[in-house]
């Protein structure tokens, strides 16, 4: 058998519960899975997995205030005059490639 080294990591406690509670189902003992994740890292030679950051949602029109309205309007308007433009077709691949509007 290999020589092994111990890890410790601190992690929330409802996320490891609820990673043994998967990983249970799976049959897959909680330091095999350590150990998978970091052998991935080191054949992917970084993080096996895609990070990024949340999308934002669309504004509502509904859950701005006059002067939220205002201001968003206000922005609109000086991208205008600034020559910030997109057509049609380029925002509609926009909201349905971000939001799959």
């Amino acid at each position: 058998m290999a020589r092994t080294s111990n890890v410790f990591a601190r992690v929330e406690p409802e996320i490891k519960e609820q990673a043994e509670q998967v990983l249970e189902r799976l049959g897959i003992p909680m330091s095999n899975a350590v150990g998978m994740f970091l052998r991935q890292v080191v054949l992917q030679r970084g993080i096996p997995f895609e990070m990024k950051l949340p999308q934002t949602a669309p504004l509502n029109y509904g859950s701005l205030t006059r002067e939220q309205f205002d201001a968003e309007m206000e922005k609109g308007m000086a991208d205008v005059k600034a020559g910030r433009v997109y057509s049609a077709d380029t925002i509609e691949a926009e909201m349905k490639r971000d939001f799959d509007i």
